[in-house]
Formats: C-alpha cells, sequence, structure tokens
C-alpha cells in the first residue's frame, strides 16, 4: 500500500530532472560567442586564449563573467572596446603586444573586479584609460615598458584595493599618479629603474596597509621615505642587492606590524631604524650578511613575536638579545655560521614555541642543554638541531639522544688560568709593559680584564686588552699603579687571577739629577772644537784664493792693449772765482787703468 506514494515520488523527480536538463540544454544552445574562443555556459566563460587575434573580437555573450584574451597578437584596446560586457567579472589581456590604450577603452565594464594587463609593450597609460570601472579591485600592469606613471592615471578607480606594477622601465612616479585611490590597500613595485622611494608619489595612499618593493638599486634607504603612509602595516623589502644601510629615521611615521628587509646587503641589523615600531610583531632579515645581534638591542620591540634570519653570516647571538620581549615565540636562524645559543640570549624559554637552528656548526656542549631538554615542547620544523663540531657525535640530531644520556656529552669543562701564581710587575714611568693571562677550558674561556677599580677595560685607548688576552698599559703612569684581575670566563665556569702593577715615578730632585747626568754623559771636548774651527778657517781661505786666481786668468785673457780712460774737469774753486765775469777758466785732467 505503500507503492504508489513512492512511485509518485519518482515519477516527479525525474520531471524535475528532464525540466532543468532541457533549460540547461536551451541555455548551452543558445550561449555562443566568437571562433575559435572556447566558451563554458556553466562557469560563463569565454576563452580566447592563443587564438592568433589582432584585435579584440565582436560577438561575445553580454552575460559573459570571464574572459581570457591573453597570449595573441592584441595592439591596442580601442574606446569603448568591450562596452556590451557589462556583467564580465574578470578580464586578462596579458601576454599581447599591446602598445596603446585609448581613453575609455574599458567604458562600460561596470562589474569589472579583476583587470589584467601583464607582459604587454605599454610605456605609458593615459589618463582616463581606466574610467568606467567603479568596481575594480585589482589590477595587474606588470612586465611592461612603462617609463613614467603619470598624474591621475588612476584617480577613477576608487574601488581599486591593489595594484601590481614592476619589472618595467619605471623611472618616475608623479606626485599624482596614485591620486584618487582611497581605497588601495596593497601596492606591489617589482624590479624597476627608481633612483628612490618615490616618497611624494605616495602620499595620496593614506589607506595603504602593505607596501611590497622588489628588486630595486638603492645603497641607502633615507631618512623619511614613508613618513605619509601612517596606517601601513606591512613593508617587504626584498632584493635590494646592493642596500647596505637604513639611515635612523628612514622607516619614521610607520607603525608596521610585519617587516622584511631580506636578501640585500645588510652587515648589522639597523637598531636605530628599528627602536620606534612598538608594534611590530614579524622581523625577517634573512639572506644578510650580518655577523652579530647585540644584548639588549632589540628591547624596545615589546610586541615581537618572531625573528628570522636565515642564510645569514651570524656569527654569536650575544646573551640578552632578546631580554625585553615576552612575547617572543619564533627564532628562525638557520643556514648560519653559529656555534652555540644560550639560554640566556632569552627573557624566557618558557614562550618560545618555534626554534631553527639547522645548518649550523653547532658545537654540542652545556650551552645547547637546555635546548635538548626542551625539544619535547619546541618544534623544529621537522629540521632538529645537529651536532657537526664533535667528532663523537657529529651528525647526530637532538633527537638522536635518549633522555637517560643527558647530560652525556652536553658538558663544558670550567675555565682554568693556567699561570695561577699572583705576579708582580714594576715598570718606570713612561715605558710600556704587557700582562699576561691564559686560561683553557671547554668551550675556550674569554679574557676580560678589570682595572683597580674594578671596571671592565675594553680593545681601545692607552690600557687595552688584546687579542691574545693580554693587558697592554702603553706609557705607563702613577696612577696606572695597582692590581689588575684577570677573568677567565665561559659556559661551565670562571676563573680569576691579580696582576699587581707598581709604576715608578720621579720625584723633583731625581728629575734635576737626572737632567745633570744626561748633561754630564756630553762633555766639552777642546780638541774637537778646534778640529771643527780649523776645518772652517781652511775652508774659507781656500774659496778666496780660488777666487783671486780666477780673476787674474780672466784679466789675462784680454791681450796686451792698456785700456786707460781720461777724465777732464775744472776744480770747484777756479770755477767759483771766475763765475760773475767771462775770463778763462783751465780745466784738469787724470788718466785712470781699466783692468
Amino acid at each position: 500500500m505503500f507503492g504508489k506514494p513512492g512511485v509518485q515520488w519518482r515519477l516527479g523527480l525525474a520531471a524535475l530532472y528532464l525540466w532543468v536538463s532541457g533549460v540547461v540544454y536551451t541555455k548551452d544552445t543558445s550561449w555562443t560567442c566568437p571562433q575559435p574562443c572556447q566558451c563554458n555556459s556553466r562557469t560563463l566563460e569565454a576563452n580566447c586564449s592563443d587564438c592568433q587575434f589582432e584585435v579584440v573580437p565582436d560577438g561575445f555573450p553580454q552575460d559573459c563573467r570571464l574572459l581570457n584574451l591573453t597570449h595573441n597578437d592584441l595592439k591596442t584596446l580601442v574606446s569603448q572596446q568591450f562596452k556590451t560586457l557589462t556583467q564580465l567579472l574578470e578580464l586578462d589581456v596579458s601576454d599581447n603586444l599591446l602598445v596603446m590604450i585609448e581613453a575609455e577603452a574599458f567604458l562600460g565594464l561596470r562589474s569589472l573586479l579583476t583587470l589584467r594587463l601583464a607582459r604587454n609593450r605599454l610605456r605609458v597609460i593615459p589618463a582616463g584609460a581606466f574610467n568606467g570601472l567603479p568596481q575594480l579591485k585589482l589590477l595587474d600592469i606588470r612586465d611592461n615598458l612603462i617609463l613614467v606613471l603619470l598624474d591621475f592615471t588612476f584617480q577613477d578607480l576608487a574601488a581599486l584595493l591593489r595594484v601590481d606594477t614592476g619589472r618595467s622601465d619605471l623611472v618616475f612616479v608623479s606626485p599624482h599618479a596614485f591620486a584618487g585611490l582611497t581605497n588601495l590597500r596593497e601596492l606591489n613595485v617589482d624590479r624597476c629603474n627608481l633612483t628612490a622611494v618615490p616618497t611624494e608619489g605616495l602620499r595620496p595612499l593614506s589607506g595603504l596597509a602593505t607596501l611590497s618593493l622588489h628588486g630595486l638599486g638603492l645603497t641607502t634607504l633615507t631618512n623619511y621615505s614613508f613618513r605619509w603612509l601612517g596606517n601601513l602595516k606591512k613593508l617587504v623589502i626584498s632584493h635590494w642587492s646592493v642596500l647596505e644601510t637604513l639611515e635612523g629615521n628612514s622607516l619614521f611615521g610607520l607603525n608596521l606590524t610585519f617587516l622584511t628587509v631580506s636578501n640585500c646587503n645588510l652587515s648589522v641589523v639597523p637598531y636605530a631604524s628599528l627602536h620606534h615600531l612598538v608594534y611590530l610583531v614579524h622581523l625577517d632579515l634573512s639572506f644578510n650578511p650580518i655577523r652579530y645581534i647585540r644584548g639588549n638591542s632589540l628591547r624596545d620591540l615589546l610586541r615581537l613575536q618572531e625573528f628570522h634570519l636565515v642564510g645569514g653570516q651570524l656569527l654569536r647571538i650575544d646573551p640578552r638579545a632578546f631580554h625585553g620581549l615576552a612575547r617572543f615565540k619564533v627564532l628562525n636562524v638557520s643556514g648560519n655560521l653559529l656555534k652555540t645559543l644560550e639560554e640566556g640570549v632569552f627573557s624566557s624559554v618558557g614562550s618560545l614555541g618555534v626554534l631553527r637552528l639547522d645548518d649550523n656548526p653547532l658545537a654540542c656542549d652545556c650551552r645547547l642543554l637546555w635546548v635538548l631538554r626542551r625539544r619535547v615542547h619546541l618544534g623544529f620544523d621537522r629540521q632538529p638541531p645537529v651536532c657537526t663540531t664533535e667528532v663523537r657525535f657529529e651528525g647526530w640530531s637532538f633527537l638522536d639522544f635518549a633522555e637517560v644520556d643527558l647530560p652525556g656529552p652536553f658538558t663544558c669543562r670550567r675555565s682554568r688560568i693556567l699561570n695561577p701564581k699572583p705576579q708582580h710587575v714594576q715598570i718606570a714611568e713612561g715605558y710600556t709593559v704587557h700582562l699576561h693571562c691564559n686560561a683553557e677550558g671547554d668551550p675556550t674561556p674569554s679574557i676580560s680584564w678589570l682595572n683597580p677599580q674594578r671596571v671592565q677595560l675594553s680593545a681601545f685607548g692607552r690600557l687595552q686588552v688584546l687579542a691574545n688576552g693580554s693587558l697592554e698599559v702603553r706609557y705607563a703612569q702613577v696612577r696606572d699603579s695597582g692590581t689588575y684581575i684577570c677573568l677567565a670566563s665561559n659556559a661551565g665556569g670562571n676563573d680569576s687571577i691579580g696582576v699587581s702593577l707598581i709604576v715608578r715615578g720621579f720625584s723633583h730632585s731625581s728629575r734635576n739629577s737626572l737632567l745633570l747626568n744626561e748633561t754630564q754623559s756630553f762633555p766639552f771636548e777642546v780638541k774637537t772644537l778646534v778640529v771643527a774651527v780649523t776645518i772652517g778657517v781652511l775652508s774659507f781661505l781656500c774659496s778666496v784664493t780660488i777666487c783671486f786666481i780666477f780673476m787674474f786668468l780672466w784679466s789675462k785673457g784680454k791681450g796686451q792693449y792698456k785700456h786707460t780712460a781720461t777724465i777732464e774737469y775744472v776744480p770747484r774753486s777756479a770755477a767759483s772765482t771766475n763765475n760773475g765775469g767771462k775770463g778763462h777758466v783751465e780745466s784738469s785732467r787724470f788718466t785712470m787703468k781699466l783692468i
């Protein structure tokens, strides 16, 4: 008695199926597009890729949602090229030969969300080219020949959220190029010829959240490069192969949560540029030739949770490097030159969740015992640390050691000074002295010196610690006298020894005595003086004699004629007597011989 309702239900279902099939069949037969394009009525997609079109064909269904025109020979998009496709959501014209887009080429695509124009030959995009795209969210213009982004190029794209540009010849971004993009959230610039960050060009993008700058050829990131981007949360700077410096205020004005400066040429962590980024959560400095991370230099990054420095040249991470970072969870320093990582690097290892130390020349001793004991709670991303410097356990993963074997090989031999007897050194004022201190231990101890006031001495100045652990006191002074402490320390323990230095000074009487002794050490020698005077007189006489001989020979060389001069004159007395008359005045003369 239940058969009839069951049959009726099956018949109804069959009728519904036939009706739906008929609708689909009718729709398939009416949904046509230009040949040789392939169209799909279910996805409302027209695929005209690689059809060798030189112009955009007509005849696409008005309800088309996706239009693929990639890998054709299109050179120009004329005005109102797609005006009938009012329901189109995505248009891809990538990989063509486009050299021109006329104004209002996309007018009518009021529903378009995605527009791709990548890998064409566009040199300029005229203002008005993007008119009529009120809903556009994504614009991709990568891999073109664009030289300049002109003012108001994107002014009609008020809904745009993301722009991908780059891998072009771009050299300049006009100050108003991005005007109108009030809702833009992401901008990607990749491998262009910009000579500086376009600070003024970025000014209209006050709402920008993500900025990616790849492959620029800048050596320095200058101060205030992003000062207008107060809402920026993520900044990615990568593959600037010659970038060496981030100036102190280069990130001024930013409140980042995510910062990447990777594949560059930074040799030090840019502490001065980072200290004001108190909201920073993720910091990535991978693939930079950074050698050290200093202690207490990142303490201002209170919210930092992740630090990545992969593939660098790290030799040491100083104690307290991540102190003050209570939320710190992830440290990735794989692929460096680290031999160890001490527990004192962190404020607390309790919050540490992921630690990547793989591909480092790790010395498996007591400094890494804390990692071994926390291996159950630490994640290694399936790349656990491996011992490389201990011969017995070379190649052993930290997961290969059994709990019952601990601490086993993970031990240290405390520092021991090899010359433990107290030393006494005396030296005269003004001389240089070296105070020696040798120590042994595993790992190799570090040597430091304390002056008599118990202040640690540095490797610079008149009193300096040398690379071999000795203390050099140059031009010793009386005030340098006292007991100096040599401290040898490693993870196993410390050892110390005192070295007494006495610098002998000079009193006033002793200084006078010293001057007198110095004078007496050079006595007056008469014999030496006589010899010196005699040599001087003889030299003078010889010079005079040579001069006379030369003059005599010169005069003899003039011949046998005697040259004379006769001078006639009137005596003054005779001239005065006859001055008033007209009498005769007799003159006088004399003759002079010229040699």
